[in-house]
């Protein structure tokens, strides 16, 4: 039983990054909820929290995928759901219509990203994440935020976040830090600095650098914490299902480890 802790919902237009061709590179991307509940039978994923797509540098695009998430959320008791927000200030109405669905039904988490703009270090955005906080403290939600290397996504901005906030909300770090230098720090020790400190801080391993299962699911075990810290994710469409699964199926083997992270700690979090 396989229950996935990260997946997006919406399409995207083509767009031209780095200076290209308009392209769009999520080519499994869904538009429908019809059409993710295909995905899942086929998978045969028995629960997933969806949300919002994004990638595109307009964050509009993604602000307007709520709904559709908030679709899916109340259509079908398997899924759940993240609604998108925004620290910019410039984003602020819109937030702020998205905090207003934080109590619907299915709602589990707000989705932070900083690859669309905005800093957790940028004093512009603190009121901002005050709110989001704030709000998801009071919804009990979580707050699912990307990380990868370099940048206002490094773990080294983003950690402020679990610094400031992480005592009251759960936090769930997208990525394991998306990249070595987040990697090393998170499993060499911050990441389980923090659980010492009664952190709530979350994780997955989508994205995560060959080694690195195998080593987090090492240090758990010899730490004799974090079990119940990692979630299976997919980041489908811009992850790979099929070999997300498989690695971390390898990495923890099918015994108490690998039941916390395919499906228990979903169920702490989001169910």
């Amino acid at each position: 039983m396989v229950y996935d802790a990260h997946r997006h919902l919406g399409v995207l237009p083509a767009y031209p990054f780095y200076g290209g061709p308009p392209v769009r590179p999520d080519v499994t991307a869904r538009a429908t909820v019809d059409a993710l509940l295909d995905d899942l039978y086929a998978e045969g994923t028995e629960r997933a929290l969806v949300l919002p797509n994004y990638g595109v540098p307009d964050p509009a695009i993604a602000f307007g995928f709520n709904e559709l998430v908030l679709e899916a959320a109340t259509r079908d008791e398997r899924l759940r759901c993240g609604l998108w927000v925004s620290p910019r200030p410039q984003d602020a109405e819109r937030t702020a219509a998205a905090l207003a669905l934080a109590g619907e039904p299915g709602v589990r988490a707000l989705k932070l990203s900083f690859l669309l703009g905005g800093r957790p270090t940028d004093t512009g955005c603190r009121p901002a994440l005050d709110l989001i906080f704030a709000t998801a403290r009071a919804h009990d939600l979580v707050v699912h935020v990307h990380t990868s290397p370099g940048a206002a996504s490094d773990i080294d901005e983003v950690g402020h976040l679990v610094e400031w906030y992480g005592d009251a909300v759960a936090i769930h770090l997208v990525h394991f830090g998306g990249g070595m230098s987040g990697h090393i720090k998170l499993a060499g020790s911050r990441f389980f600095d923090w659980i010492d400190a009664g952190k709530r801080v979350y994780t997955d391993l989508s994205w995560a650098i060959g080694f690195t299962p195998r080593w987090l699911a090492a240090e758990i075990e010899r730490r004799g914490a974090g079990h119940d810290r990692v979630l299976f994710a997919s980041d489908e469409p811009w992850g790979d299902y099929t070999g997300e699964r498989a690695r971390l199926g390898a990495a923890v083997g099918d015994g108490e480890l690998a039941r916390l992270m395919f499906h228990d700690t979903f169920d702490k979090l989001y169910g």
